[in-house]
């Protein structure tokens, strides 16, 4: 008898989590992801919060998560999904640009993406400046004067790996404290190279062909100043990205999946892990945990209710 599908739809942390369980359980697995394997893990400088590794780059542990769930047999494809088919409150199928995949069950793993900063010229100077991956564009930039817009773990990432680039760094912040780790802040403010400009919120980014300066007004006073940089990193938070999910499944106002610890959805064979899903902690191994565990689901729940048509 073939083996039941499993069709997983994104390649981060969860979503490859998921291959490599569902490979080991006897499934016949599918990724799909429509950019690059690993998700917004392979675009973090450096992960210093992993069980084992006390620093690897995001990328390294992406790809050695992609050979992993190969090795097993997982079957990756790049594509996007557009949509999945349900009847009778099941998951029949997902639909892709390259056309329509049958499944036995499917795991909804589609990660998030970072939120815009929202002001004037942001849309104008993207990718003349305005960048939201440090990892990726920071490199154009080594040398030179930049800034970094967020308060939490992403923008104090940013803002480490751009100076270690021989940035001269402006880390913006709307209030007077962040909501990253004690330590890596810690690390941050040592800094020679990193100036804090707290308190602070963009009101525009402005230029000729590129970036030239930012804009910034004080929360508490209303003072306006202009900071001259070359560009600008928004860290400002994420967005889940569940555009696929709804109407299907019940969504909370941020747009998370409401779904417990076993990841099941009301939609029978439908599963949802990883950053998509509604609760208190987002980190890599929390996604990796969800991907195991929607795994084993799935297979639990194709060896007892799967049937080919």
């Amino acid at each position: 008898m073939q083996a039941p599908r499993l069709i997983i739809i994104g390649g981060g942390p969860a979503g490859l989590t998921a291959a490599i369980y569902g490979a080991r359980a006897g499934m016949a697995v599918t990724v799909l992801e429509r950019m690059s394997a690993g998700g917004q893990m392979a675009l973090t400088p450096d992960v210093e919060n992993y069980p084992a590794w006390t620093r690897v780059e995001g990328f390294e542990l992406a790809s050695r998560m992609e050979a992993h769930a190969r090795s097993l047999g997982a079957e990756i494809i790049y594509t996007n999904a557009t949509g999945i088919e349900v009847s009778e409150n099941r998951a029949r199928a997902v639909i892709t640009d390259g056309g329509r995949l049958e499944a036995a069950a499917v795991i909804a793993a589609m990660g998030v993406e970072r939120k815009k900063i929202g002001c004037e010229g942001e849309q104008e100077y993207a990718g003349r400046g305005v960048s939201y991956c440090a990892a990726c564009d920071g490199r154009f930039f080594a040398g030179k004067t930049t800034a970094v817009v967020g308060g939490g773990d992403a923008a104090l990432e940013d803002a480490a790996y751009l100076a270690g680039l021989g940035c001269d760094v402006r880390l913006i912040h709307r209030r007077d404290t962040f909501r990253g780790g004690r330590l890596l802040e810690s690390r941050v403010r040592a800094l020679p190279n990193v100036k804090l400009e707290l308190q602070q919120t963009p009101l525009a980014i402005r230029g000729g062909k590129t970036v030239e300066s930012l804009e910034l007004r004080h929360m508490a006073t209303g003072a306006v100043k202009s900071l001259p940089v070359s560009a600008v990193f928004a860290a400002v938070g994420v967005t889940p990205m569940t555009a696929l999910l709804e109407g299907l499944v019940p969504l909370t106002a941020s747009g998370h999946v409401e779904a417990g610890e076993d990841c099941r959805t009301p939609v029978e064979g439908l599963f949802a892990a990883g950053d998509i899903r509604q609760k208190p902690l987002y980190q890599i191994i929390t996604a990796a945990s969800d991907g195991a565990a929607a795994a084993q689901e799935a297979a639990r729940y194709a060896q007892a209710a799967w049937s080919p048509k």
